[in-house]
C-alpha cells in the first residue's frame, strides 16, 4: 500500500506563491516517478507537473514556466513550488507515484488525499 500524504496548499493572492510537499513514507522512493495533478471544481483532474526517477522534469503547458517540481530522495518527498499563481489555478491537487519511473501522466497509479490551493483575484 501506497501512502502519498500532501501538505502546503492555502489561500494565496494571484501572483502570490506557495510550495506543496509530498511525503512518501515506507515508498522505495528513488525509483518512483513522481507527479502532481489538479482538479477544479467541475472538471476532470489533469496533469501538472512530473519528474522522473533519474530527475527528467514534465510540465503541462499551463503552468511552464510558473511552477518548478522537484524531489528529495533522502526524504521520501517530493516538491511543487508555485510562482505567478492565477486565479484559474485553484484546484485540489493531488500527489502521485508511477512504479514505473519514467512519468508518463496515463501510467500514476497511486494518489494521496489531495491538498486544497485557491487563488484570490
Amino acid at each position: 500500500q501506497v501512502q502519498l500524504v500532501e501538505s502546503g496548499g492555502g489561500l494565496v493572492q494571484a501572483g502570490g506563491s506557495l510550495r506543496l510537499s509530498c511525503a512518501a513514507p515506507g515508498l522505495t522512493f528513488s525509483t518512483y516517478a513522481m507527479g502532481w495533478f489538479r482538479q477544479a471544481p467541475g472538471k476532470e483532474r489533469e496533469f501538472v507537473a512530473a519528474i522522473s526517477w533519474i530527475g527528467n522534469t514534465y510540465y503541462a503547458q499551463s503552468v511552464k514556466g510558473r511552477f518548478t517540481i522537484s524531489r528529495d530522495n533522502a526524504k521520501n518527498t517530493v516538491y511543487l513550488q508555485m510562482n505567478s499563481l492565477k486565479p484559474e489555478d485553484t484546484a485540489v491537487y493531488y500527489c502521485a507515484a508511477d512504479r514505473s519511473g519514467v512519468g508518463v501522466p496515463t501510467d500514476f497509479g497511486s494518489w494521496g488525499q489531495g491538498t486544497q490551493v485557491t487563488v484570490s483575484s
